[in-house]
């Protein structure tokens, strides 16, 4: 969780005398946020973003433009709603902290591919949408893919969510003939279908350990054929 500082200037603290009136203001639950909402002593001073990995803290606050009185005790929905039409963002949720902090929790878009275009690598995520990330700014080592394939972009999300050490080693991927894919996982290649699942991309794992064990050089793995995987080594 990032910490970003909203400063304030001649803000001071009621004393005895306001804590005592909050907890009254508690008591009356119909009308307390409403009034709550007047006192200077629940204006935002602090924005807490946590869940962010790509996407830098700072701009989840610059989107939430806060007005200089906004108190933690407002509706905060359409703020949330304001983030989360990022395209970097999935869903946005806001809550408050006593007395002066709001709480920014987000769950960003993940990029499951690379796509080089005139201007540069793009990233895409497995809808095909391209996501505003900079590949020079961000620790994302992702695969490369010749065109925006939302069969094969949809198979890197779900390898990326069910098979994470397998999705890190994808280099790229390529579409051959119909329905069939080259994975390339160096220093081997890996031939498959497009239906291709994350369990079924496991079934890799003991063949190379196999042979490993037998010191043959691999260069590629085939998965086409049902309960089998073809090696071919030199």
């Amino acid at each position: 969780m990032i910490r970003w500082e909203l400063l304030r200037e001649g803000r001071t603290w009621r004393g005895v005398g306001l804590v005592m009136l909050v907890a009254v203001l508690f008591s009356a639950p119909w009308w307390a946020p409403r009034a709550l909402s007047r006192l200077t002593f629940f204006d935002v001073r602090h924005v807490d973003v946590a869940g962010t990995r790509l996407l830098e803290p700072a701009n989840v606050v610059a989107m939430m433009d806060i007005d200089s009185t906004l108190s933690v005790w407002g509706d905060h929905t359409a703020m949330a709603a304001r983030i989360a039409e990022h395209p970097q963002i999935a869903e946005a949720h806001i809550s408050k902290r006593l007395p002066s902090t709001l709480v920014v929790r987000v769950r960003e878009v993940p990029p499951v591919a690379f796509i080089s275009t005139p201007r540069g690598l793009r990233a895409l995520d497995e809808r095909g949408d391209t996501l505003p990330l900079d590949p020079l700014r961000v620790d994302a080592s992702l695969p490369i893919v010749a065109r925006t394939d939302t069969t094969i972009l949809q198979l890197l999300g779900a390898l990326r969510e069910d098979a994470p050490a397998l999705f890190d080693r994808i280099s790229e991927v390529r579409r051959e003939a119909g329905d069939e894919l080259t994975l390339i996982m160096p220093p081997l290649r890996v031939r498959a279908r497009t239906d291709l699942s994350s369990s079924r991309l496991s079934d890799i794992l003991p063949v190379e350990r196999d042979l490993a064990r037998r010191q043959a050089r691999v260069v590629e793995l085939d998965l086409r054929y049902r309960d089998q995987v073809v090696a071919r080594v030199q």
